[in-house]
């Protein structure tokens, strides 16, 4: 597929998933004709939602995007070093602005690799691209368009080169652990052994700062939240009453993770249009709309090697705030 405006150094592809991916109407079927009631959290981020999460990480509370680009301007230089990449596909790329760490290092080194962003936005990639392409003459961008999680088999990636995968945020965090394992091994399927994963994992800490960071003063991430109902009140025909509902961040101590929830304020009816159904909601009952899985050295250890990987270098932030894993193959010669 070719964009108007693309160049021989900005192209893109659609990526045919190996698998089906749900759509928001079987999500919705799934989750909220279900007790208890869930969302996943990939409908937040319509154009608004996407826009409300860079806020997000503005504010004071959030640490973790801080925490990760900190790290990466702290030792991208030795990550690039050891990886030497001819290829660097990211996954869930966004508007790739932390890869620019990665990018400026890998000119600083004479590294002159071919950038693959993945993700469902088109637009924003080809943008990004646009602007990278602009600022390194030697770089090539070619976007892949489509859904990570419908899998990774289809890739147009050339098989010659080492490659750097990179897959930040913390988004494995927000797969349930089976989940993150299936995810993992998909990757680990697509290494060589001189290939590399960069991966992005917040760590349990403290509850208070935990659930700040999902819970801002400001109420960001309470937008944030309810956004999602929005998306289902445009898309599938419904009548959420969006501003009713309470925003509530939940450390579940047992499974490590922080728990985003929408409760009812009152009890109600809702019509869900495109189902052709209706949901009778109680009040305080909740729709849980997001995991976001906490991680020690112990449980990345764990992650790692039930996806048949090892760490290779592992970069900790100051007091164990977040950790920047480099990781290969664990059946890697050496």
């Amino acid at each position: 597929m070719r964009v108007s405006g693309q160049t021989d150094r900005l192209a893109s592809s659609v990526v045919t998933p190996d698998r089906a991916v749900a759509t928001l109407t079987d999500d919705v079927r799934a989750g909220l004709l279900s007790r208890p009631r869930w969302l996943p959290a990939k409908y937040f981020y319509d154009d608004h939602g996407s826009e409300l999460f860079e806020a997000i990480c503005a504010t004071p509370e959030y640490y973790p995007s801080r925490a990760e680009e900190a790290l990466l301007a702290a030792h991208v230089g030795s990550i690039v070093e050891a990886a030497s990449p001819d290829h660097m596909l990211e996954l869930g790329s966004g508007s790739s602005r932390k890869t620019r760490h990665l990018l400026a290092a890998c000119d600083r080194l004479g590294r002159h690799p071919v950038y693959w962003p993945f993700d469902v936005s088109a637009q924003m990639m080809l943008d990004a691209g646009a602007d990278l392409v602009g600022r390194y003459p030697w770089l090539s961008v070619h976007a892949l368009i489509g859904d990570y999680t419908g899998g990774l088999g289809r890739l147009p990636l050339p098989h010659s080169g080492r490659r750097l995968i990179v897959f930040l945020g913390g988004t494995l965090g927000n797969f349930e652990p089976a989940a993150a394992i299936a995810m993992l091994r998909e990757i680990a399927a697509l290494m060589r052994a001189d290939d590399r994963l960069l991966l992005g994992l917040d760590r349990v800490k403290d509850r208070g700062r935990l659930e700040a960071a999902y819970d801002d003063a400001e109420g960001v991430t309470a937008a944030f939240n309810r956004n999602v109902l929005t998306v289902i009140n445009r898309e599938l025909d419904a009548d959420f009453p969006v501003a009713d509902y309470r925003h509530r961040a939940v450390f579940d101590t047992e499974h490590e993770r922080i728990e985003m929830r929408l409760a009812a304020g009152h009890d109600h009816s809702v019509r869900l249009g495109a189902l052709d159904t209706f949901i009778d909601m109680a009040a305080g009952e909740e729709i849980v709309t997001e995991f976001s899985h906490k991680f020690t050295p112990a449980s990345i250890e764990r992650l790692l090697a039930a996806a048949g990987l090892v760490a290779t270098a592992h970069h900790e932030a100051e007091g164990g705030d977040y950790s920047l894993v480099v990781a290969g193959r664990a059946d890697a010669d050496g």
